[in-house]
């Protein structure tokens, strides 16, 4: 059973930046994709961002605004977040997903709040 750890997200003023980290419990160099999503309130849980080893995918609300990046060495993933907007509040999750022979198994953090002020 992978862990995942979510932190980093906190109020901050619109056209601010945040960075969000997420720790998982053994190597993430073993999955085969790990992501963000996040869940407004009201609304359904959206992906974010993904990353394949070191390819990347966006929503399109957010691309050219977040970045996704990971460091192996310390089994983390990370989502930098600039020029923030008031629909950006939400709350963000670390998922990480694995295929094995016979399952695919998907993972997800406690999620961490990031409130955007206008």
């Amino acid at each position: 059973q992978v862990r995942l750890a979510e932190s980093g997200g906190r109020l901050v003023q619109a056209g601010g930046s945040l960075r969000l980290s997420c720790a998982a419990s053994e190597s993430i160099f073993t999955m085969n994709r790990m992501a963000w999503y996040r869940q407004a309130p009201g609304k359904e849980r959206e992906l974010v961002a993904t990353i394949r080893a070191l390819t990347t995918t966006y929503v399109a609300s957010v691309k050219g605004r977040f970045t996704i990046f990971r460091d192996d060495a310390k089994n983390m993933v990370h989502l930098l977040m600039n020029s923030l907007k008031p629909e950006d509040t939400a709350v963000y999750y670390c998922n990480a997903v694995r295929f094995t022979s016979d399952r695919t198994e998907n993972y997800w953090g406690q999620g961490t709040q990031v409130t955007v002020s206008s």
